[in-house]
């Protein structure tokens, strides 16, 4: 059937398949043997992604005190948030109630209206960072040691700006989507390479910069679509010796130099490499972009070994899901958000390791619970209030009657009940949109002034010297005001040492300026059709028509790069 999205700014068709409709009866929750049917979306994917995505602040950092013990604490959460915010060792500790904050339904409200109110007492954790050492400012993240300003980075070790599902990496930094790699600079998309300065959708390559699209390759510089070469510049196949002496003059050593090989490798790859329609390698009916081993996947984007879902995004291991942002391993998902190892879960946002879940945050390892934020090991339970099992059974279909009477029911929680500005999380990223438009749409925009850094002074980036030679230790006590945006921003210890190992410049661009431009370097999540570069044949890409980039369907792209 064909829908018109619900949201006025929008206002797109979008289609809702008899698959979507039969995975939709699959997920319904099931509460004493009865199931309770979700229904048809009445937001398009696109708008379902944004409004998950507006309650993920990935990026954000302050500092505010943990209500429990009054000590600072790095937070996602700025003082202005009405919010109860505990440091992590506070949350995880067992001084304070968790079902304290626990009420009775109230028939006469809406069930979000209650919700709503419930996550602004009940506390939550300043940051998710699970198991990680010396690694203070790293978010939705785990098991990493030595890493700062890493998001979405897992088992990584003295890392720094690198983020979105970056794993295994080792002394890596400003880099998007790696995944054990050594030594890299500025990559995105990357796989096992090291040593490696700007690569971009590259796997196994070592010594090498500005490449796109290169696999096993060593000693290369400004090359697309190679396999298996080494000594290349600008695809063309040198010796040793020639490559060695035009290599000192293409090695980026200064920060105009890094933008301007930059700036034309990128105009060189638009004109002459050859891109795949989509990227997707071992997979069975399934559309979508960046997906990996996956079978019966719709219209999911940097998915891996995932079977049955639609509408996922950033996924591993999961099964029968739809509309899912960031699970790993988890079946039977719906509306849910950085929901890991969970089973059976409606409408959550950052639950783990639950199962038989709706309408929850923030709760660990809880069971069969209903409308609960910041619980763990807890079962029964609906607004934080503990229930016997019979309770729980009787009341849980009575308040979904009630959303479904309110509209509610099958509803992801409001964009407008985020205590996150819509520029501070997530959706900013893939949908960005100004103060102005946030306002006619009733949505919140965080415009409080960040706290200036404690510097002895602050330096234009135009000031800096050209190459890290001639950097003094003294810059980790200065900020350096961004040439982009003016914002300043901040030296750390280790960082300086990374880029004098690499024998990189100091960026000139404030870290949210480089991931910015890191991020436009992905297409967006969407296919359209068009024509093969090669055959002719219709395709659906992620690259619009009207780019100029030349596309290939699957079989003319490998006849071309082996």
């Amino acid at each position: 059937m064909q829908r018109t999205c619900a949201n006025p700014w929008c206002n797109s068709s979008f289609e809702i398949s008899s698959a979507d409709l039969d995975l939709l009866e699959k997920v319904s929750p099931v509460i004493a043997g009865i199931r309770f049917d979700l229904p048809a979306p009445t937001l398009c994917p696109d708008c379902r992604q944004l409004r998950r995505l507006s309650y993920r602040n990935e990026r954000r950092f302050y500092r505010r005190p943990c209500a429990l013990t009054g000590k600072e604490c790095v937070s996602l959460y700025s003082k202005d948030k009405p919010c109860i915010v505990f440091d992590q060792k506070a949350w995880w500790s067992d001084d304070w109630n968790q079902l304290a904050t626990g009420r009775s339904f109230d028939p006469k409200k809406s069930f979000f209206a209650q919700f709503h109110e419930l996550s602004l007492v009940a506390p939550r954790p300043c940051i998710v960072n699970m198991s990680s050492e010396n690694s203070l400012y790293t978010n939705h993240s785990a098991y990493n040691k030595n890493c700062y300003m890493c998001i979405n980075t897992g088992y990584s070790e003295d890392c720094f700006y690198t983020s979105d599902f970056a794993l295994r990496n080792k002394n890596c930094a400003d880099c998007l989507a790696i995944q054990k790699c050594e030594r890299c600079y500025g990559c995105v998309d990357t796989k096992q390479a090291s040593f490696s300065l700007f690569l971009h959708e590259c796997i196994n390559c070592t010594d090498c910069a500005f490449c796109y699209d290169c696999q096993s390759c060593k000693d290369c510089i400004g090359c697309w679509n190679l396999r298996q070469k080494q000594y290349c510049i600008h695809n063309e196949q040198l010796t040793q010796e020639a490559y060695e002496a035009t290599k000192e003059n293409l090695w980026p050593k200064t920060w105009d130099a890094i933008e301007e090989i930059d700036q034309s490798f990128r105009t060189l790859v638009k004109k002459k490499a050859i891109h795949r329609h989509v990227i997707m390698e071992h997979c069975e009916q399934t559309t979508g972009d960046h997906d990996f081993h996956c079978k019966d996947v719709r219209d999911s984007y940097y998915t891996c070994e995932s079977e049955e879902c639609a509408y996922c995004y950033d996924t591993g291991t999961v099964k029968s899901c739809i509309d899912a942002n960031e699970p790993y391993q988890g079946e039977l998902q719906y509306e849910s958000h950085g929901c890991n190892l969970g089973y059976s879960l409606c409408v959550c946002s950052k639950c783990y390791e639950c199962s038989n879940l709706l309408y929850s945050q923030y709760c660990w390892y809880c069971k069969d619970c209903f409308g609960c934020f910041g619980l763990r090991n807890k079962r029964y339970c609906i607004l934080n209030n503990q229930c016997t099992k019979d309770e729980y059974e009787a009341l849980v279909p009575m308040i979904i009657e009630h959303m479904r009477n309110t509209g509610d029911w099958g509803q992801f929680f409001p964009t407008n009940l985020s205590v996150f500005g819509y520029n501070e999380t997530a959706a900013q990223d893939y949908a960005p949109i100004t103060e102005k438009e946030t306002a006619t749409r009733e949505w919140k925009w965080h415009s409080v002034p960040e706290d200036k850094p404690a510097v002895v002074k602050v330096i234009p980036a135009h000031d800096l010297p050209e190459t890290i030679d001639n950097v003094s230790n003294e810059i980790i006590n200065w900020a350096i005001e961004c040439e982009a945006t003016k914002k300043p921003f901040r030296i750390i210890k280790q960082e300086l040492d990374f880029y004098r190992n690499m024998k990189l410049p100091i960026p000139r661009l404030h870290p949210d300026e480089r991931h910015k431009r890191r991020m436009a370097l992905r297409n967006p999540r969407k296919l359209w059709e068009r024509e093969c570069g090669k055959c002719g044949k219709k395709i659906a890409s992620t690259y619009a028509p009207e780019r100029p980039e030349i596309v290939y369907c699957e079989e003319c792209y490998l006849a071309h790069v082996y």
